[in-house]
């Protein structure tokens, strides 16, 4: 595959993982149980239809995972959305994407430690919950430090984990379910209840639900380490998106039609109400273990893309550049990784009262620079290259763009509100490194 020199860098990242290596990645993001935590805010919002949520989620997501590929091939390097809007917009709408991506992945973290130290409260009620955030992060910038080769195998034996509790409650499920529990039986009413249905609710409801899948996005900052050819990340990123978003059309399908007539405890725990009553306590107490496990390996992952995306940016001067800096040893960009972790145990101690505010601004930076995402791929290759590719250069990301759009139009009114505060930050950031500093605009290849 052609080499970075092309682009004016330098092979400084090891070259190590294989198309299944990226697509375990993948999956450990988007995490398979994804829906356990957020499951009863979703259903609250799309009155019982939680697997219509998730297909529409789905729906914009693989649009967004074809622009990826299509970038991916393109520009084969780290630093995923800013590098591919840089490269295939322009310098500007290359920082504001990476700046907006940062929300989400440096957010991430922190919010999922938050859950997984609030699901062993009760469990472990005399440990404080800044040590329970101190030891996960100290735990997964440790991993990250050693390398990503590393970080690949650990990431194996959580997602096995993952998936067996997962199967579990999905047997176990449908046995309670067919023997009397819930609706009797599957029906079409999670997917389709024309008492309740409105495109209004569906996407307020999905603005909450991608949360679930935001991640395969994080599979593209990993295109330096890739030894396959330049198609293998593209090809892991809508593999692994499909492979998850299967996954979870399942898993809410059978908890929808097993809760009907339930009273839910409160929406952070409706899906363990629902574990219960499928198979007892012991499966409930066993799921909560996985989450948590989950939580830690998504964290993980989320540390890993963050800090090659941070390392990217450096790299091109538009962060310190001590960020860009690459342990000798291990190949791993160590001062972004440590920066990222220090950030995260931050931001953790921070909103460890306003986990419902930490929430609500995750999604906005992800989907506002997938927007930003799809434009790219329209004008590298439908404008600029001519490709005269209609299909998969412009109806494409077109589609994409637009499913996007109406998502965030019907985000809750507070995420929008501090997600339009972290741009305004980002354009006083960037105003200063342009017209303070004097960095150039274009790049200096």
């Amino acid at each position: 595959m052609p080499g970075l020199d092309q682009f004016g860098y330098k092979e400084q990242l090891r070259r190590v993982l294989t198309t299944g290596d990226l697509v375990i990645y993948g999956l450990i993001f988007m995490v398979p149980i994804a829906p356990f935590s957020v499951y009863g805010f979703v259903w609250d919002d799309a009155k019982g239809m939680v697997p219509l949520a998730y297909l529409v989620g789905l729906v914009g997501m693989v649009f967004t995972a074809m622009s990826y590929a299509a970038m991916s091939r393109a520009f084969p390097m780290a630093g995923s959305v800013y590098s591919y809007a840089q490269r295939g917009l322009s310098e500007t709408a290359g920082f504001f994407s990476g700046w907006l991506i940062l929300l989400d992945y440096i957010l991430v973290p922190a919010l999922l430690y938050l859950f997984s130290a609030i699901a062993l409260q009760p469990m472990l009620p005399h440990v404080p919950e800044w040590l329970w955030l101190l030891g996960f992060v100290s735990f997964n910038a440790a991993v990250n430090l050693i390398g990503i080769e590393f970080t690949a195998r650990a990431n194996r034996y959580m997602l096995a984990i993952e998936l067996v509790v997962l199967a579990l409650f999905i047997v176990l499920g449908l046995v309670a379910l067919y023997g009397g529990h819930g609706a009797g039986r599957l029906t079409l009413k999670p997917v389709y209840d024309p008492s309740v249905f409105s495109l209004a609710t569906v996407a307020g409801a999905t603005s909450i639900a991608v949360l679930s899948f935001l991640g395969f996005d994080g599979i593209s900052t990993l295109s330096e380490e890739n030894r396959g050819n330049q198609s293998a990340v593209g090809r892991a990123t809508v593999l692994s998106l499909l492979l998850v978003g299967a996954l979870f059309l399942l898993q809410t399908w059978i908890a929808t039609d097993l809760a009907r007539g339930m009273q839910f405890s409160s929406p952070g725990t409706a899906f363990y109400d629902i574990v219960r009553l499928a198979g007892g306590l012991w499966l409930e107490r066993i799921t909560l273990i996985a989450v948590v496990l989950a939580n830690i390996a998504n964290a993980m992952a989320a540390q890993a893309a963050t800090s090659r995306i941070l390392f990217a940016m450096a790299r091109d001067r538009k962060l310190p550049a001590v960020l860009a800096r690459v342990h000798p040893r291990f190949q791993t960009p160590y001062i972004s990784t440590l920066v990222v972790a220090l950030v995260s145990l931050l931001v953790g101690v921070f909103f460890s009262s306003r986990v419902d505010d930490l929430t609500r601004i995750v999604n906005f930076g992800a989907l506002t620079a997938f927007l930003l995402l799809h434009l790219s791929v329209i004008n590298h290759y439908f404008i600029r290259g001519r490709s005269g590719r209609w299909l998969a250069h412009l109806t494409s990301p077109l589609l994409g763009f637009l499913v996007i759009a109406y998502v965030l139009y019907e985000m809750d009114d507070s995420a929008k509100i501090m997600g339009g505060c972290w741009i305004v930050l980002g354009v006083i950031y960037y105003l200063v490194l342009t017209h303070v500093l004097k960095r150039p605009a274009a790049l200096e290849l």
